[in-house]
């Protein structure tokens, strides 16, 4: 079970803390009482959730790049932290092919930085590196992945990610086998929720749909994925963290996905997403080939559930309606950092592991 309370007073230091997934964690941790501080480029969308929910308050806001290892020791040096968690990458599969060597030097030298930072540092005891379900050799068979499979992403995003674990493996066998920093990686499934604008993802195609009254155009609707709420792997992240400061023995690579119910194809969670926001919506398949995707890919989170009697808070429906509900909020005006801490609180009531 993850209390909350553990972090009150704790020093965390959240790397991609302006993009969507940091964002979240950053609001969870400055409600629990953490001393946050984040380390991340500008926002990379325009809107961006940081700066509609004013993340910022409350914490330190440091604006630099993982592939400066000089600005990165600055700010660690300053913030003395003594819990780490990875989040900065460049996270899109289609932005990669565009831009192979900015995503291997982001996501692999990124991560060889902070590793640099925590290796040099007398005050870190527990680091998380967030990578993602595409680390593993995809061979499309119908059961979930492992945390034992084989790593061997295809496209660049996916590889450098891979890259990303092996670089952490390396460190941990090499610098921590001593046992005075506890790491970790977790490889977590897609997420949805409210506040993400990234480009070439599913959801937000569908919000800024809706948001136009226009149809939602889908490019490759038979394509399965694992789909969770952003607090889904969020909290997870923050329980392995928090499990590992206090007892190393829970160090180890983690898988956080949702049950294999919740493994959709992409034709099927528009039609829920278009179910769950009314006002007429429908959605036009345009499959348009595209550069390589993993067709069919879900995960095996047994050990999670095994070590630390985690499962999913919410359905894919929960998830869905959470995220809808953000959206009208924000396009209605009303106050989306309310409305982000109403579905924290919400999700922490319904959970039997989370207090």
């Amino acid at each position: 079970m993850l209390n909350l309370d553990f972090y009150k007073g704790k020093r965390v230091l959240v790397t991609g803390h302006t993009g969507f997934k940091g964002s979240w964690m950053c609001r969870v941790l400055v409600r629990a009482g953490a001393v946050v501080t984040g380390y991340s480029q500008t926002p990379p969308t325009d809107p961006a959730l940081f700066e509609l929910a004013g993340i910022a308050e409350g914490m330190t806001s440091v604006i630099g790049d993982v592939r400066d290892f000089d600005a990165m020791k600055r700010c660690f040096d300053e913030a003395k932290p003594e819990i780490v968690l990875h989040l900065a990458a460049q996270p899109i599969v289609r932005d990669s092919y565009k831009d192979p060597k900015y995503t291997y030097e982001t996501n692999v030298m990124g991560t060889v930085n902070i590793l640099e930072c925590v290796r040099l540092s007398d005050t870190v005891k527990s680091f998380l590196n967030v990578t993602t379900d595409k680390v593993y050799k995809n061979n499309e068979w119908e059961w979930g992945y492992r945390e034992n499979e084989p790593l061997d992403g295809f496209d660049p995003y996916s590889n450098s990610k891979s890259c990303s674990e092996l670089v952490t493996h390396s460190y941990k066998d090499s610098f921590f086998a001593d046992g005075r920093v506890a790491i970790s990686t977790a490889r977590a499934g897609n997420v949805i929720g409210g506040g993400d604008f990234a480009n070439d993802r599913i959801i937000p195609d569908c919000i800024r749909a809706a948001l136009d009254k226009r149809d939602i155009i889908v490019r490759n609707p038979h394509s399965t994925r694992p789909y969770q709420h952003v607090l889904e792997p969020v909290m997870a992240y923050l329980m392995i963290a928090a499990a590992q400061y206090e007892d190393g023995s829970f160090a180890g690579y983690y898988n956080v996905g949702p049950d294999e119910c919740d493994c959709f194809r992409t034709g099927a969670l528009v039609d829920l997403f278009c179910r769950t926001w009314g006002e007429g919506m429908k959605w036009i398949n345009r499959y348009d080939g595209g550069p390589h995707e993993a067709n069919f890919l879900k995960l095996d989170c047994s050990k999670l559930k095994t070590v630390f009697g985690w499962h999913p808070v919410w359905n894919l429906g929960d998830a869905v309606e959470q995220t809808v509900e953000w959206a009208k909020c924000m396009r209605d005006g009303k106050d989306v950092t309310a409305c982000m801490d109403t579905q924290i609180v919400r999700f922490i009531e319904k959970s039997d592991w989370l207090r």
